[in-house]
């Protein structure tokens, strides 16, 4: 477990990481990483940018290592890492450290509001008398839904228990505290519910190279049954979530991200956490870069790595 060391004390990178999230349910992973290795920046002096990389790969792969969902751990980190070391060539290590903390603030007060900005593109989307069907708890979902019962909408939303856990309940208790009616359904109840819905509102684990995602067990299934009954299938995505991974199908996805780590050595007997929805079943995607079609992902991706 890496620990950055700063005048004889001791950072622990996965404990501040785990604090994070625990002190603020409502922070995502990629956030949480982000903040973290912002944290890293600020308490360690760096020889050298290959030494500061270094120590950032490190801390990534300690987070990585915890039994949580690594995509959007991977995602946040790889652009974070990106956007503050952009053009920094001829100048004294501590100003481009300065310089890079200074970078990395910005990229996280842009991020934070991320959710709010695309809650509010969904408005024009979320009318009154819909119903949608969601997919078990998405954070940026909720924020839409929420946004748009604040804006006087009177709507529906079916819920996905989502498989293991009980996150499909923690979304109705969210959406029965802010006002709005409800349904808790099986996930095997995709189908018979889908017919009755306008449209499909899903959040996303990851958003890869092909405009396809990652997310929780059952989109994909949720995503083949809206193609069949033509009932159009939105992702609400924060950009961070854009991951440099091209899979082609199920299997194409490394097990270290279907499965959590204490199964890695034998999945034989486990049923994989998430599952990859191609892009041909998705609609449109809902980012704080914008409206996005599946075939445009690849051009932004570009662009937030050029």
């Amino acid at each position: 477990m890496p620990q950055i060391t700063e005048t004889g004390k001791e950072f622990d990178v996965v404990k501040y990481f785990l604090q994070l999230l625990d002190k603020d349910k409502d922070m995502s992973y990629g956030i949480a990483a982000i903040r973290t290795l912002l944290m890293i920046l600020e308490k360690k002096q760096f020889g050298t940018i290959h030494i500061l990389h270094t120590t950032m790969r490190e801390a990534v792969a300690a987070m990585r290592n915890t039994d949580l969902s690594i995509a959007a751990i991977v995602s946040a980190g790889e652009l974070f890492c990106r956007f503050i070391t952009l053009s920094l060539d001829d100048k004294h290590m501590e100003e481009c450290r300065l310089i890079m903390i200074n970078r990395g603030k910005i990229f996280l007060d842009k991020l934070d509001n991320s959710r709010q900005v695309i809650a509010k593109q969904a408005q024009r989307f979320i009318s009154d008398g819909c119903r949608i069907l969601t997919h078990s708890r998405s954070r940026v979902v909720l924020k839409a839904l929420i946004t748009a019962s604040q804006n006087k909408k009177s709507f529906h939303v079916f819920v996905t228990q989502g498989g293991t856990g009980n996150s499909g309940e923690e979304m109705i208790r969210d959406l029965n505290a802010a006002g709005i009616d409800c349904t808790l359904i099986l996930d095997s109840a995709t189908g018979y519910v889908m017919e009755s819905v306008d449209f499909v509102m899903v959040g996303a684990e990851a958003v890869v190279e092909s405009g396809g995602i990652i997310n929780r067990i059952g989109s994909y299934t949720m995503g083949l049954c809206a193609r069949e009954m033509k009932k159009p299938f939105y992702v609400l995505a924060e950009s961070f979530k854009f991951t440099r991974l091209y899979p082609l199908n199920q299997r194409d996805l490394p097990n270290e991200y279907k499965y959590s780590r204490k199964h890695l050595s034998d999945v034989s007997k486990v049923h994989p956490l998430v599952d990859y929805t191609p892009p041909v079943y998705i609609t449109l995607l809902f980012t704080d870069l914008g409206i996005l079609t599946p075939s445009a992902v690849s051009d932004e991706l570009i662009k937030l790595y050029m």
